[in-house]
């Protein structure tokens, strides 16, 4: 629908998005760890499960193998955030991050914002897995997390133009409110329409991960950063 490509936000309160740049790094580095590091086909399979969310493990119906036991099952609420299944997967979300995460860190402070991402993407994981409690099959990419960042996005500055293609061609300059609502929206139609076969599109982490970051960038944004832009 719309490919993010900048926005005309400055920064305010801090002089670099160091936090959003080295969670681009991370989910990168990982990637080429796992996906690019030479790792076998199995040894791929076997990281997704021993970090990646499954529902059933969560929620002790099932048991991972014991050498595939890495951490404490909870900790898959944010280890399966940066694991990504493919260069498109991972270059989507991290474009999103790019364009959006700037402001959102600029609006909370760094260490608050990691604090928000983090949680944004445990929110999402649980959303999908209470959704699909006996599902085997590991829930992997920072999809959750970012979509968090755009329901706080979309909270802090719904006015604030951002540059897109247009499906995929037509550059526009278009209100926040127009780009992010119209992404929320479709996560919203994807959930409430009929499962199409062989969607592996886990939509109910997206649209857990936007109401989560809608509802902590209110408590959790400096004190004094305005919601709505307010009084632009």
């Amino acid at each position: 629908m719309f490919i993010p490509l900048y926005d005309h936000k400055p920064l305010v309160h801090v002089r670099r998005q160091f936090v959003t740049w080295g969670l681009i790094l991370a989910n990168v580095a990982i990637f080429l760890l796992v996906q690019q590091g030479g790792l076998s086909e199995p040894a791929m399979q076997a990281s997704s499960l021993s970090y990646g969310l499954i529902p059933a493990v969560l929620f002790d119906l099932r048991d991972l193998a014991p050498d595939l036991v890495v951490f404490p099952e909870p900790a898959a609420l944010v280890t399966y955030a940066f694991l990504h299944g493919s260069w498109m997967h991972l270059g989507g979300n991290m474009l999103f991050l790019w364009v959006f995460g700037d402001n959102v860190e600029d609006a909370m402070g760094h260490f608050r914002f990691l604090v928000f991402y983090l949680l944004c993407a445990a929110a999402a994981g649980l959303g999908h897995a209470l959704i699909e409690p006996g599902s085997i099959v590991p829930l992997i990419g920072a999809s959750g997390a970012v979509a968090g960042i755009i329901g706080a996005y979309l909270v802090l500055h719904p006015k604030v133009r951002v540059w897109v293609l247009a499906f995929g061609r037509l550059p526009l300059r278009l209100p926040a409110a127009w780009v992010l609502g119209a992404w929320i929206a479709f996560q919203v139609v994807m959930v409430l329409g009929p499962a199409e076969d062989g969607d592996t599109v886990a939509w109910w982490a997206h649209v857990a991960g936007a109401a989560a970051g809608a509802l902590l960038v209110v408590p959790m944004r400096r004190r004094g950063v305005p919601l709505f832009d307010r009084g632009v």
